[in-house]
This record gives C-alpha cells, sequence and structure tokens, in this order.
C-alpha cells in the first residue's frame, strides 16, 4: 500500500513537472514582443534627434573654424579672400569641409565693404553660411542664419 501512494505521489509530482516544462503560451509571446516594439520604437527616435544634434554641432564648429580662418587670412594677406578655396590654397584650411546639413561643399559666402585693418586693400567674402534651406527643430532658426 506504501508503495502504491508513493508511486500516485512520484506520478503526480511528474505530471506537473511536464506541465511546467511546456514552453510559453502564446500570450506571454506576444506581450514581449510587444514591449521589444514599443522599446525600439522610442530608441529610434532617440537616434534621429542625436543624429540631427550632431549635425547641428559639426555645423557651428566647421563654420567656427571657417570664419577665424577668413579673419586670419585677411589680417594676414591685407586683402579678403574671394572664395573658400582661397583659404586652402593659401593653407588656412587643409579642405573645405562639406556642410553636414545639405551634404554638399555648398556654403553661402557673404562679401562686404568692410575692412578689418587700415592696410587692408581690398575687400571680399567676409563671412559665410549653410546654404541650407531648413530650420532647426531644436531652437527653431534656420540654418541659413547661424
Amino acid at each position: 500500500m506504501n508503495r502504491q501512494r508513493m508511486n500516485a505521489s512520484a506520478a503526480r509530482r511528474n505530471r506537473g513537472a511536464r506541465c511546467s516544462n511546456r514552453g510559453f503560451t502564446l500570450i506571454e509571446l506576444m506581450i514581449v514582443i510587444a514591449i521589444i516594439f514599443i522599446l525600439l520604437g522610442l530608441a529610434a527616435g532617440r537616434y534621429d534627434k542625436t543624429i540631427q544634434r550632431s549635425r547641428e554641432a559639426v555645423l557651428k564648429h566647421d563654420l567656427l573654424i571657417m570664419r577665424e580662418a577668413i579673419d586670419n587670412f585677411t589680417l594676414d594677406k591685407q586683402a579678403a579672400p574671394q572664395s573658400l578655396d582661397d583659404l586652402q590654397q593659401a593653407g588656412y584650411l587643409r579642405e573645405v569641409p562639406m556642410d553636414p546639413i545639405t551634404q554638399a561643399k555648398d556654403w553661402a559666402p557673404v562679401f562686404d565693404n568692410i575692412v578689418l585693418s587700415p592696410d587692408q586693400v581690398t575687400t571680399g567674402m567676409v563671412d559665410l553660411h549653410s546654404n541650407s534651406g531648413k530650420t532647426s527643430e531644436f531652437d527653431g532658426t534656420a540654418y541659413n542664419t547661424w
């Protein structure tokens, strides 16, 4: 009699073990997949904003470097550059950088009759901007006004 009870008890335990080893239910898998898709959607949105912020940071840095090169060229040569190629040929820029917003080397130079020193003999390019007509989604200003 004790043996029968032990066998019945062991059979019940084995049945319980078999039921728990069947795996996940369909609803559990669907919930996990839904959570994964929600997290991927959030990550993709943040990734796009991060890329845009980094492009804007590169644009600001490139404008700063090229404006310094324009000023240094003008003060050293006593003549303003007539193009970005003048800055590159004179060694003030290693190469003309690509505009990170338009993905091209299509900068919009600003020419004026301003002289930086009394010894300056000619005028030319005094500033430059991005050639993009887009607006920053972070501060609402147009890139071509930076």
